[in-house]
């Protein structure tokens, strides 16, 4: 997609006490795979600081709200939900209702097997869930990286089948429930 003449997307972190609480959405919403990639790798790099994520993985959703006194243009949140076990786990149910145009998890590098050992790495992964049987089609990324910004791993597809991967079924065990 051309997107030279459309308002860019922007993203800018969230913290609260030095801790990675998410991302406001500015100016538009990421319109296809290769754009939500590009925010989820913004989001690994965040996570691959030191103690941005001092909870373990956790899980973020998307959402079309912004806060009261959110900067002009902004279009949503993508917000820290919980963990799948540990201090802030995730409830069922949770996800149900509105059901998110997605959701994410973000590993940091004390729950990263990095790709590349030589490199302390976290990883990532983002499930737009679709409809399927109207032929709308789930995509996913999935990322790994380091905070100075080396990638060892990206991966973007549409048309996955979420359970041939550990997070996507995950998250889509989460959307489901």
């Amino acid at each position: 997609m051309d997107h030279d003449n459309d308002p860019k997307v922007e993203v800018a972190p969230i913290q609260s006490n030095g801790v990675l609480r998410g991302f406001l959405i500015v100016g538009r919403w990421p319109e296809d795979t290769v754009e939500w990639t590009q925010v989820l790798l913004l989001a690994v790099r965040m996570a691959a600081v030191p103690h941005m994520l001092p909870h373990g993985s956790t899980v973020f959703r998307v959402l079309e709200e912004v806060p009261a006194h959110a900067p002009e243009h902004s279009v949503g949140l993508v917000l820290a939900e919980g963990q799948f076990a540990g201090a802030h786990p995730l409830r069922p149910g949770q996800f149900a209702d509105p059901l998110p145009a997605g959701l994410a998890v973000l590993h940091p590098p004390s729950s990263t097997l990095a790709s590349l050992p030589e490199y302390e790495t976290a990883s990532g992964c983002l499930l737009l869930p679709g409809l399927p049987h109207l032929g709308l089609a789930h995509r996913a990324a999935w990322i790994e990286a380091d905070r100075r910004g080396t990638v060892t791993r990206l991966a973007a597809v549409e048309g996955i089948d979420p359970d041939n991967d550990v997070d996507t079924a995950a998250l889509s065990l989460l959307l489901a429930s």
